[in-house]
């Protein structure tokens, strides 16, 4: 049985926003499409689970997600389930079930990023499956390049999908996460690798730290190539470019998703005296970026 796109839905713009998206996402992967809302559940004392009130807000929240998608996306094979609090648990379960789950953000103004409210950050800090965020106001258009007279189109192609590709731990479920959305929008792959200088406690690999400085971006390049080459194979219909850039990965991914229609970053799955955590990539991406972000997790 196909794993479903999963998608929290509450009501609120960006929950509607990240629906409309998974539904795109559930046609472009050929997977059913699960809305799922979460009763922040408190028990009472006299263990009733929820009110007449909060089953008729979940029920209203479900329904207009539901009239929403049908409208744009009426192929798509939906259904829909209410589930009992915390958030934050609930949603996880719901990703151990999910080939992808998409949650919402809060959009800012100005450039200041995009609000990520704690259950979403806790979802992605702890998830074992991949988890898309989109930003409220996200638009089917977005994801595509303008049309020749400047203006929005969904009959375009899409902007190109970003892979940021950490070649110290270059692991094969997010580049293959990054392929695969590639392949299923036409799009070019657009793989990008931030380098900084070695330190004379870390070479890197293939101890590049040993060549020439000014060669270090050539070797990091070749690197890049000889990772990505089994994948270029496995997908040969998708147009790849390969992009190694010196400085901090955290500025040089949010620069370079700029106009892409996905970012694909990964992240660590570890557990830390501290908790679980998205990791300084990942936290950047997700509240610098302004397209959907998938954050991949891995071993």
């Amino acid at each position: 049985m196909l794993r479903p796109v999963i998608v929290g839905v509450d009501g609120s713009a960006e929950s509607l926003a990240a629906a409309d998206w998974a539904a795109r996402e559930a046609v472009r992967r050929e997977r059913p499409l699960r809305l799922v809302h979460v009763w922040n559940w408190h028990p009472r004392q006299d263990g009733e689970p929820a009110t007449a009130a909060q089953r008729h807000l979940a029920r209203r929240a479900l329904r207009q997600a539901e009239d929403r998608i049908r409208r744009s996306c009426p192929g798509v094979a939906l259904d829909d389930a209410q589930v009992e609090g915390p958030a934050t648990a609930a949603l996880l379960g719901a990703a151990d079930e999910a080939d992808v789950l998409v949650l919402g953000s809060r959009g800012l103004s100005g450039f200041t990023g995009f609000l990520v409210g704690s259950v979403a950050l806790g979802v992605v800090a702890r998830a074992e499956r991949p988890v898309v965020l989109v930003r409220a106001g996200e638009e089917a258009a977005d994801e595509h390049v303008l049309a020749e007279d400047g203006g929005a189109s969904t009959r375009t192609p899409y902007r190109d999908v970003v892979l940021g590709l950490d070649l110290g731990d270059p692991c094969d479920e997010v580049i293959e996460f990054a392929f695969e959305a590639a392949r299923t929008r036409g799009a070019r792959l657009k793989v990008v690798h931030a380098w900084q200088p070695p330190s004379p406690i870390s070479l890197g690999p293939g101890d590049i730290g040993l060549v020439d400085e000014s060669r270090q971006a050539e070797e990091w390049l070749g690197f890049m190539t000889a990772v990505l080459q089994v994948w270029r194979e496995k997908y040969s219909g998708v147009e790849v470019t390969e992009t190694v850039t010196e400085g901090r990965a955290q500025s040089v991914l949010v620069r370079a998703a700029s106009g892409a229609s996905l970012l694909v970053v990964g992240r660590r799955i570890t557990e830390r005296p501290a908790g679980p955590r998205t990791g300084p990539v990942a936290h950047a991406a997700i509240h610098h970026v302004g397209c959907p972000v998938a954050v991949v997790p891995h071993e």
